[in-house]
């Protein structure tokens, strides 16, 4: 039997995987973010919401109960992946900035904490990223000062991204937090747990390091860490001090051995490894192919049994909802987020230019200002099927999969290979016609990647459609086959 096959039921379930490639060792020279967003029972739509200009006093609220929070005067264009569930989902969204940063979470098991919080923050923090970080390293910044001033309700791993810099912000329940910057020479996975271990609290000038102010005293104060030296802080490790939960969930466990045997091409990291360095150079397409992957065994399985669903288990997953892989740009117009719709290895990624001026049709449900007033109130109505949604076009190609996934795969991957591999051709032609265009005709040059992304995105939805149908005929033929050869 598989290590996968482990009586899951008794351990809660965690998802999402996120991986940081440093610009040394990507292929592109510049830093490379993925991410798969794990959520059951949720709806996904895209907004474009422009740079906004705030009168004084204006304050931003984003739940009944939660901080009431200042506004700048001057708020960042940005790109914004929404999930929609019934229960209102805070801790879920994607975010593409005008200044190419980027931003995604995993959740984590629940942290020690000195205090609850009262009107703290959840959903508000990676919107307020989006909306006033010029870079990685400021949106950080923005994150370190807002949890310790207003607190934040649950305890999670942001990546915080641009070309240059790639970072984790680790946060608790409470007002404590550490941030680390994945070096240039390094690569990251992360489940769902803790994977910040070592803290320099001489990093005075935040080289590698943030930390809140409380860090360490409350660890102290509440017994969390007790150092081996009395006055030597050199072993604190924040993982271990501020995870309260078991960390040993098998579904974490699996994922992180799964990634790391694919980083390195040997057995897999010691369990809540940070980052290492890198042993060769990542692109796109590694990218894609982890967040593809399924657990250890499935293929053997699925000889045993050809209709198994591979998903439970992997990396791409049962409830993977969006994922992405971030192509960085000097110029951020060009930046790219490579986008599959729920999981990846059942649609092609498709390119998405953080330079567009509209969302490609059937992408947005409703405009950004009535999501975001209806975000934690969903309309039941947004869950049922339609024709004119692509989203439901890609649902179906997933339900199918999972009745069937061997029969499905073989019809559809050869597609997929062949409209990625189309789409990876052409990207660069694009992205010089754009750089010839801005210089004498901005607007026309953001309507070029405007225009090819809304091409991509509808061909990519205009073959679900098709695919779904051949496959539902294709079953519907072999099931009469079979009822006619029994008469």
């Amino acid at each position: 039997m598989n290590h996968f096959m482990a009586d899951a039921t008794k351990f809660p379930r965690t998802d999402c995987s996120t991986i940081i490639v440093g610009k040394n060792v990507s292929t592109t020279g510049r830093v490379l973010l993925a991410h798969n967003e794990d959520d059951p029972n949720c709806v996904v739509q895209s907004h474009l919401v422009p740079r906004m200009q705030h009168a004084e006093g204006e304050t931003i609220r984003f739940a009944d109960g939660t901080a009431v929070i200042p506004q700048v005067p001057e708020t960042c264009a940005y790109y914004w992946t929404e999930l929609r569930s019934l229960a209102g989902e805070a801790f879920a969204d994607g975010y593409l900035n005008e200044h190419g940063v980027a931003l995604v979470s995993n959740g984590c098991v629940d942290s020690n904490h000195a205090e609850g919080v009262t009107g703290g923050m959840g959903y508000a923090l990676r919107n307020l990223i989006a909306q006033r970080a010029h870079s990685a390293r400021e949106g950080v910044e923005i994150a370190a000062a807002l949890v310790e001033e207003f607190g934040y309700y649950s305890t999670r791993s942001y990546a915080i991204c641009d070309k240059d810099e790639g970072w984790i912000f680790q946060v608790t329940i409470g007002h404590n937090f550490v941030a680390r910057r994945v070096e240039d020479d390094e690569i990251l996975y992360i489940p769902n747990w803790l994977t910040i271990h070592e803290v320099d609290f001489d990093d005075t000038e935040h080289k590698k390091f943030y930390f809140s102010k409380t860090l360490l005293s409350d660890a102290l104060e509440n017994g969390w860490y007790k150092p081996a030296k009395e006055g030597d802080y050199s072993d604190f490790d924040f993982a271990k001090a501020y995870q309260a939960g078991s960390h040993e969930i098998p579904s974490n466990m699996w994922r992180s051995d799964l990634a790391w045997r694919q980083i390195t091409g040997a057995e897999p990291m010691p369990w809540r490894t940070f980052s290492i360095k890198a042993p060769r150079k990542y692109g796109i397409e590694d990218l894609k192919k982890i967040l593809r992957s399924h657990y250890d065994g499935h293929e053997e399985n699925l000889k045993e049994d050809p209709k198994m669903s591979p998903h439970r288990y992997g990396i791409c997953r049962d409830n993977t909802m969006d994922s992405m892989v971030v192509e960085f740009a000097d110029v951020p117009a060009l930046t790219c987020a490579w986008r599959a719709s729920l999981r990846p290895c059942t649609v092609p990624y498709t390119p998405w230019y953080a330079g567009i001026t509209a969302i490609p049709d059937g992408y947005e449900i409703l405009g950004a200002k009535s999501s975001m007033a209806s975000h934690f109130a969903v309309d039941p109505a947004e869950f049922k099927f339609d024709g004119n949604r692509p989203y439901s076009a890609f649902h179906m190609i997933a339900n199918l999969m999972e009745f069937d996934y061997q029969g499905c795969a073989k019809r559809i991957h050869s597609d997929i290979e062949k409209m990625e591999a189309l789409m990876t051709a052409t990207k660069p032609m694009i992205d010089e016609a754009y750089l010839k265009l801005v210089e004498t005709n901005p607007e026309a040059a953001r309507q070029l990647l405007t225009d090819y992304t809304a091409a991509q995105a509808q061909k990519s939805w205009k073959w679900a459609l098709q695919v779904t149908q051949d496959l539902m005929d294709e079953r519907l033929d072999a099931y009469m086959m079979d009822w006619r050869s029994k008469l």
